[in-house]
């Protein structure tokens, strides 16, 4: 296959990814009457369980074993592991809570910002090098969310939360070089315990087993599937296009999420929150453009007049 129809095969696959991603709100609203530690502990088992099959189905059990065995045996591997899996579960619980209690736009903004931070963990902890370009977009991000702190008289907190736990989750992956498969596989593993105990003591001291309807089970055990199939699908597509592209297409998730919150679930909309995504819409745009030719030949002059002070 050539170069042409690789790389459209992975737009589709990602622009797969993130649709599903950005329709995963209707999935949890499904769910609303129901505690969201609740949809969390059913999210992480049968995650854990679709991914286990998914690996027996592509043969992938010996690499999961390796995996585990590496863990055992490498501290700071299991470190690492364990520590995605709490960052990807607090993600998830956060974004659960946020959906099923009216907070859709506010995620939208959460995984708008994310890309931005996972440059500032970059920057931090692996050392790399922004241009002028990229530290105007992070200015300007800065600004919309304390338009949002201020103005609206509310700290973003769900949406900060959303971004920082997957920018970090998103460093700690890079650092442990896990495969996403084999990843998404362990990390929910390590956490499935947690999960069947967690169950166990609510059930048994709650009426919640007994208002379990058939509808909510089979949402509840679809979880799994609605969790890894975008996971898969981005991985997929990820392999075969340019990060550049990547960059684009990431935006068609919460641009979705946005416009569920305001036009299906008709969550307020104010001027605070037309600042605040203003500047951060600003920023990505900018951000998106930054390593452009273009931009980079007005970097390059910008910082040669500075150079000869003028």
């Amino acid at each position: 296959m050539n170069q042409a129809n690789e790389e459209k095969i992975g737009i589709w696959y990602t622009v797969f990814s993130y649709l599903l991603w950005g329709i995963l709100p209707l999935y949890w609203k499904l769910l609303e009457s129901r505690p969201a530690i609740e949809i969390l502990a059913h999210r992480i088992i049968w995650s854990f369980f679709f991914m286990v099959v998914l690996l027996i189905v592509t043969r992938q059990v010996a690499s999961w074993r390796k995996k585990v065995s590496m863990m055992i045996k490498t501290p700071k591997l299991a470190g690492g592991i364990i520590a995605a899996a709490i960052l990807i579960s607090v993600n998830w619980f956060v974004y659960i809570w946020a959906v099923t209690h009216g907070h859709v736009v506010e995620t939208s903004l959460g995984y708008y910002i994310n890309p931005l931070v996972s440059v500032v963990l970059g920057v931090v902890v692996l050392k790399e090098r922004l241009n002028l370009w990229q530290w105007i977009s992070f200015i300007l991000a800065g600004i919309g969310v304390c338009i949002m702190t201020f103005q609206y008289g509310t700290f973003p907190w769900i949406a900060l939360t959303l971004a920082f736990s997957f920018g970090i989750y998103g460093l700690v992956k890079k650092l442990a070089s896990v495969d996403s498969a084999i990843g998404l596989t362990v990390e929910t593993m390590v956490v499935t315990p947690i999960s069947f105990i967690y169950l166990f003591i609510l059930y048994d001291h709650s009426s919640l087993l007994s208002t379990l309807t058939i509808w909510q089970l089979l949402l509840l055990i679809g979880a799994g599937p609605a969790t890894a199939v975008p996971l898969l699908y981005f991985a997929k597509g990820a392999r075969r296009i340019s990060l550049t592209m990547l960059g684009f297409l990431q935006y068609i998730a919460p641009t979705l999420t946005l416009l569920f919150g305001v036009f299906l679930f008709h969550e307020a909309f104010t001027k605070a929150h037309v600042y605040t995504f203003s500047c951060i819409w600003a920023a990505l745009v900018i951000f998106s453009f930054s390593k452009t030719k273009w931009m980079q030949g007005w970097h390059d002059k910008i910082i040669n007049r500075n150079s000869f002070g003028i």
